[in-house]
């Protein structure tokens, strides 16, 4: 599985795989990316990941012809690193009251809400990067029956620890920012701390479950929060 090659500008390269996201998949872009932070140590600024795609930011130039040299001889084909086997537990209070969009989604489901929070929060979604804001978590892993295409019109304000669906995906918004993902629950778990190191508790390959809990559960964590369990 080799990624094609290309040159964006003398400081960045952007391999990209002709697949569908997956499991596989992912562990072909981890394994390639400790095989480029061990190789381009020197000259490697940072390497950004995407769904199929994985960017290298490099601190000094290099010639293309060398990073075409690496990628002939350096394919992910053979070993893989294996994908993390942690699995995060985060609480979700599903409600109106913490999910604006619950009702609404449910209805365009032709689904009772509590048939679409089984739905969500019956499987696991693989973390794959963190984009668009600080902690924001590209998971993979959402039931068909809940595609739900983004809003035409974004909110303007989305509470922080929001749990959403846009199109495919689901995710959690680690801050107060605008949004065009459609709001079902709302977690009290803390997403990003900048006074940490790392400010995010987990890793891409790692695994999200959303446990559901009451609008009590949820007021009594947002007065004294925790960082979720992980088994």
């Amino acid at each position: 599985m080799t990624p094609k090659l290309t040159q964006i500008s003398p400081l960045l390269f952007e391999f990209e795989w002709i697949s569908e996201v997956s499991d596989e998949l992912l562990q072909h872009q981890l394994t390639f990316k400790d095989r480029l932070q061990k190789e381009f140590t020197t000259e490697l600024a940072e390497l950004r990941m995407g769904f199929k795609t994985l960017a290298l930011v490099l601190s000094t130039p290099l010639e293309a012809r060398i990073i075409k040299q690496w990628l002939r001889s350096n394919s992910t084909q053979g070993s893989l690193n294996p994908l993390p086997s942690k699995i995060w537990q985060i609480p979700v209070c599903y409600s109106p009251e913490t999910g604006r969009d619950l009702q609404a989604l449910a209805k365009s489901k032709n689904m009772e809400q509590d048939e679409l929070i089984s739905l969500h929060s019956q499987g696991q979604y693989r973390l794959h990067f963190y984009g668009f804001l600080p902690g924001f978590m590209y998971l993979n892993g959402l039931p068909n029956r809940l595609y739900t295409a983004r809003k035409s019109v974004p909110d303007r304000v989305v509470p922080a620890g929001s749990v959403a669906i846009g199109a495919s995906q689901t995710g959690i918004y680690p801050s107060v920012s605008p949004g065009g993902w459609h709001l079902i629950g709302q977690t009290p778990v803390p997403l990003f701390d900048p006074g940490h190191i790392p400010p995010v508790f987990a890793s891409a390959g790692e695994r999200i479950e959303f446990t559901p809990i009451t609008i009590q559960q949820f007021t009594r964590l947002q007065r004294h929060p925790h960082p979720p369990l992980c088994k």
